[in-house]
């Protein structure tokens, strides 16, 4: 919900022509940039920068993701830790994207001003297949005709983790996506998943 409030605070001004300009200043002023953060330097743009987007789709497609996975890891982790959860997937998205960057050398990548809350629900969806590998997730699929197929979560995930690799292997930020912002922000869910899973078996003993 925070996500969809900020967006349109920032971007309906301009959209309606009444604030011309306001959204491109947002972005420049609270997006993160890893130049900076690497020098120490706007660290707050970390936290900031997860409820910036871009456009409409940008926002829909995350928050879509979030709609369809969050709420049974918001359920499982409570409230609270579910936020504190989200923000620290997020957070080290942002870090493994920045190491990305520093490790094929893209200077480009540098400089380029990052927004968006994929990171932290990519740590949602790595959560997802711990914690609930089994549920079925309907899935538009395209064979000649379109079909809804329920497909268990570990495949809907796998896959979608997959691509993520793919794609990052090829460049950190191919397309202007954060491709390894969604690898280490997965790779925390999955870490985090298992650690409430294993908590939670000690319970039940």
């Amino acid at each position: 919900m925070i996500n969809v409030i900020v967006f349109f605070a920032y971007w309906l001004p301009d959209f309606l022509g009444y604030s011309f300009g306001n959204f491109e200043s947002v972005i420049d002023r609270y997006g993160m940039v890893p130049y900076y953060i690497i020098h120490g330097q706007q660290l707050v743009t970390i936290f900031t920068s997860m409820f910036l987007h871009a456009d409409l789709l940008h926002l829909g497609g995350n928050m879509l993701f979030l709609y369809i996975f969050g709420d049974n890891i918001e359920d499982t982790f409570g409230h609270a830790r579910y936020a504190v959860f989200y923000l620290m997937a997020g957070i080290i998205a942002t870090f493994v994207h920045i190491g990305s960057i520093l490790y094929f050398g893209d200077l480009e990548g540098l400089t380029a001003v990052t927004i968006g809350a994929s990171g932290a629900i990519s740590g949602v969806l790595g959560a997802y297949i711990v914690l609930f590998p089994r549920s079925r997730i309907l899935t538009l699929v395209f064979l000649g005709f379109i079909y809804i197929i329920p497909i268990p979560a570990v495949v809907f995930l796998g896959l979608w983790f997959a691509f993520q690799f793919l794609y990052g292997a090829l460049a950190p930020l191919a397309g202007g996506v954060a491709y390894w912002a969604h690898i280490g922000g997965f790779v925390a869910g999955i870490f985090f998943g298992a650690v409430w899973r294993g908590r939670r078996r000690k319970r039940d003993l």
